[in-house]
């Protein structure tokens, strides 16, 4: 079994589909961290079957936004003198900026470089947004 030591104050991101933990390792920067990272991959999980884990033993600010675009059924733990203080369950953002890019090469956002990528969450199951500008479709899987 493995054994990892309790964090004193910081973050557990839970309930990440099994390989998809790297991409947020990485885009957290946590390679570089100079705190105690923990990351487990292929975890056994009863309703999942295999999810990755990420213990943080620090307080960061991450952008549960950009964490729901990854994976929406992700559940982020802050902990606070070793005690689970909030549980965050994560979910498709309602809107996202800057994240998705519109392709559509007639959008104005394509033309004009000031102008932000703005996209609406279109339809929750797919997990698809809509431009705000030119009504292109973009897929979370475009991002993933």
């Amino acid at each position: 079994m493995l054994n990892i030591a309790k964090i004193k104050n910081g973050i557990v991101i839970d309930h990440i589909k099994a390989g998809q933990g790297i991409r947020i390792f990485n885009w957290l920067g946590l390679d570089k961290a100079p705190y105690t990272v923990a990351f487990v991959v292929n975890a056994s999980s009863r309703h999942m079957g295999r999810k990755d884990i990420i213990k943080i033993d620090n307080t960061i600010s991450i952008s549960y936004e950009l964490l729901g675009l990854i994976d929406p059924n992700i559940t982020v733990n802050i902990i606070e003198n070793e005690v689970i203080t909030e549980k965050i369950k994560l979910q498709l953002p309602e809107r996202v900026e800057d994240i998705l890019i519109c392709k559509n090469p007639r959008c104005i956002t394509f033309t004009e470089a000031y102008v932000p990528h703005i996209f609406h969450l279109e339809d929750p199951v797919q997990g698809t947004y809509r431009c705000e500008y030119c009504d292109e479709v973009r897929s979370t899987a475009d991002f993933r």
